[in-house]
């Protein structure tokens, strides 16, 4: 708890808002996405699947294969529990659909599937795109394929698979646009995953890490994907972090309040 505190009160000097930034590709993404409002068709849909969510009371087995929760203190859980405890927030699952909605990404790939919540945001950003989202766990997987096919969401792929088992077969001789990192929220595994995942980014690929002030071995497996030379531009909003690789930018990274 005090860990969070200390490093939200740090992020908070650090960080600023639209005014305080000075690059027409940033300062375009605030105004334009981070600080607009979601569709109503849009948000409908996420508030509906976030209600169907919050009370299904089936309990599963959850096999954590990550750092595991800090919550949770056994594998016997509740769907409803899991949505609300450790799914997406509402306000973040509209922040992820105007994100999609905003770059358009043909090719998305999502490391984390849970019981769907972030999932259905990305394809309600783009119904049109192509979205793989790898779980390891076979009773989370079977939910959030339950969710999908209650709200036809159809264009996601759900790969049940331990990350390092499915991602050889993804990442080699392709190309992805949109790459959302929410499943194992450590520091060997976060870079691991990363240097797999890098081979596939383009010049217009984001990146977005979950939890990244999750704690410190989080904090510093972001510092060490900064540094990488791939990386031009980056922005910290506390509970993402967002990689950008145009080459066309000089490296700058960015504090920002959402």
């Amino acid at each position: 708890m005090w860990f969070k505190i200390k490093s939200y009160f740090l992020f908070f000097i650090k960080s600023t808002n639209k005014h305080g930034v000075h690059s027409p590709f940033v300062y375009n993404l605030v105004t334009e996405c981070f600080n607009k409002k979601t569709t109503p068709e849009s948000l409908k849909l996420m508030t509906s699947i976030l209600n169907y969510s919050y009370n299904n009371n089936t309990q599963i087995v959850v096999n954590d294969f990550g750092k595991g929760s800090k919550i949770f203190k056994n594998s016997n859980r509740k769907v409803a529990k899991i949505a609300k405890i450790s799914g997406i927030s509402k306000k973040r699952a509209q922040l992820l659909i105007r994100l999609i909605t905003y770059f358009k990404p043909k090719t998305i790939l999502e490391l984390g599937t849970s019981i769907g919540l972030s999932t259905a945001a990305l394809s309600i950003g783009n119904p049109e795109a192509s979205i793989i989202t790898i779980e390891g766990c076979k009773n989370t997987a079977k939910k959030a394929e339950e969710l999908f096919s209650k709200f036809n969401l159809s264009n996601i792929e759900l790969v049940n698979n331990e990350f390092n088992n499915a991602l050889p077969k993804l990442t080699t001789n392709n190309t992805l646009d949109f790459i959302y990192f929410d499943g194992n929220h450590q520091k060997e595994a976060t870079l691991n995953y990363f240097k797999q995942c890098l081979v596939t980014a383009t010049n217009d690929s984001v990146f977005i890490f979950d939890d990244i002030n999750w704690s410190k071995e989080m904090q510093e497996a972001w510092e060490e994907i900064k540094k990488n030379p791939r990386v031009t531009i980056t922005i910290d909003t506390y509970f993402w972090g967002f990689v950008f690789f145009r080459t066309e930018q000089a490296k700058q990274h960015f504090s920002i309040r959402v």
